[in-house]
């Protein structure tokens, strides 16, 4: 496949919000990697080096929260954009990786993507 778009990994396991959100990605010039937990995301962004973007909800199926995902990924990669985004869980500052942004919902996926916007280099 030749996509010259930037890779975007979405973490999301509500089906809707994720077709939703993956498809204003793509509208808006990325190319998504869609999944629906931490494990799978992980293994993902150890396979693909070309992603530079991460979008993870906090509630995911699995054992690993959005968190939790994101904490392990700026350890793998700590350039990587990171956009944590939930409607029930609120940021302990402790949680959160250093660079990453926190959108709270009701949000829009346009809301998501300026946000991402702001962090990418690709």
């Amino acid at each position: 496949m030749n996509d010259d778009r930037p890779v975007i990994l979405l973490v999301e396991d509500e089906a809707l919000t994720i077709m939703d959100l993956g498809d204003v990605l793509e509208n808006g010039g990325y190319e998504t990697v869609q999944c629906a937990s931490a494990e799978r995301a992980l293994g993902i962004i150890q396979a693909r080096p070309d992603i530079c973007g991460l979008i993870t909800d906090v509630e995911l199926s699995g054992k690993t929260n959005g968190f939790e995902l994101a904490t392990a990924v700026s350890e793998a990669r700590p350039k990587l954009p990171i956009v944590i985004v939930s409607g029930r869980a609120a940021p302990d500052p402790e949680r959160m990786p250093a660079g990453a942004r926190f959108i709270a919902r009701p949000c829009t996926g346009e809301d998501i993507l300026s946000q991402l916007k702001g962090l990418l280099p690709c």
